[in-house]
């Protein structure tokens, strides 16, 4: 299979993408969620090449009520 190389505005597009994904699970979805394997594997591309967040094996849901200072523990992908 033959890769095809991004130029500069289609790899910012991916990138806020991922970045608004992020603030939505961080902010603004019901739970708030930390997803602890965010790498360039889990970031799929659909035909439009608008970026989704996959592989949630790791992700932990924190309460409104719960400090972020708790999550401190390191996990993920090395």
């Amino acid at each position: 299979m033959k890769r095809v190389m991004l130029d500069w505005a289609m790899r910012f597009y991916i990138i806020q993408g991922v970045a608004r994904g992020l603030l939505y699970l961080h902010h603004d979805s019901y739970g708030k969620v930390i997803h602890r394997d965010l790498k360039v594997n889990n970031i799929l591309l659909d035909e439009k090449m608008n970026p989704k967040i996959s592989d949630f094996g790791l992700a932990h849901i924190v309460e409104e009520t719960q400090s972020l200072e708790n999550t401190q523990k390191v996990v993920g992908t090395r």
